[in-house]
């Protein structure tokens, strides 16, 4: 991610190694070269480890979806299969998580937020100044792909957004038509859902899912 911001980080090294080799040649002639380059090591140094903030950003979402991960570890040793970071087929976008089990099929998204989300008096939430509406379009959008790709007559994929990092308004809200909820409360609400699938029909769509889905890139 920081390649992307190389051009004004090179601009920045060599703009500091010419002021202060500048500076040097001012006071002490002969210095002058050598402060130019310990000014530019110096400065090349802190740029090289200063994420850009699309890096951060990503590195923030990779965080959630681990810990979402690690919360729906238990559910398969009571049926339930779970697939991380698929992509969806002729399509740019990855599903964070497919969870596959007695209670259906579930696309969950992992969300590391910080600042407050808010529901406003027409049940639009809000993560500060945005609107997640598009977000939530996005979660349900990437369901429908998994039912096309998981054909199961009456069987219907769940999106569902799990929110690390803040508080969700009164710990869990339906909005978008997607259930927005604190990932600490996911695997209960999972479990808490009426059987739907056997064991048999849950290990056919698993071996469907992962020969129809691939690792996202």
């Amino acid at each position: 991610m920081w390649t992307r911001s190389l051009p004004w980080r090179v601009a920045t090294v060599l703009g500091v190694g010419a002021a202060n080799g500048l500076l040097g040649g001012l006071l002490v002639p002969r210095l002058s070269l050598v402060l130019g380059a310990l000014a530019a090591v110096a400065a090349s140094w802190r740029l090289r480890f200063k994420p850009s903030p699309e890096a951060v950003a990503w590195r923030r979402g990779a965080a959630g979806e681990r810990r979402t991960a690690r919360l729906l570890a238990p559910l398969e040793r009571h049926g339930w299969a779970v697939l991380h970071d698929l992509a969806v087929p002729g399509s740019r976008a990855n599903i964070d998580h497919l969870v596959i089990g007695p209670g259906g099929v579930f696309v969950i998204d992992s969300k590391q937020y910080r600042g407050r989300l808010q529901l406003d008096a027409f049940g639009k939430l809000w993560h500060g100044r945005h609107p997640l509406g598009p977000t939530l379009g996005a979660v349900s959008w990437e369901a429908d792909q998994a039912a096309q790709v998981l054909p199961d007559p009456g069987m219907a994929v769940v999106p569902i957004m799990a929110v690390h990092g803040t508080q969700v308004p009164w710990g869990k809200v339906v909005t978008n038509g997607v259930p927005v909820l604190a990932a600490r409360r996911l695997p209960s609400m999972l479990r808490q859902f009426p059987v739907a699938l056997g064991s048999e029909r849950v290990a056919w769509l698993t071996d469907r899912a992962r020969l129809r889905f691939h690792a996202a890139a």
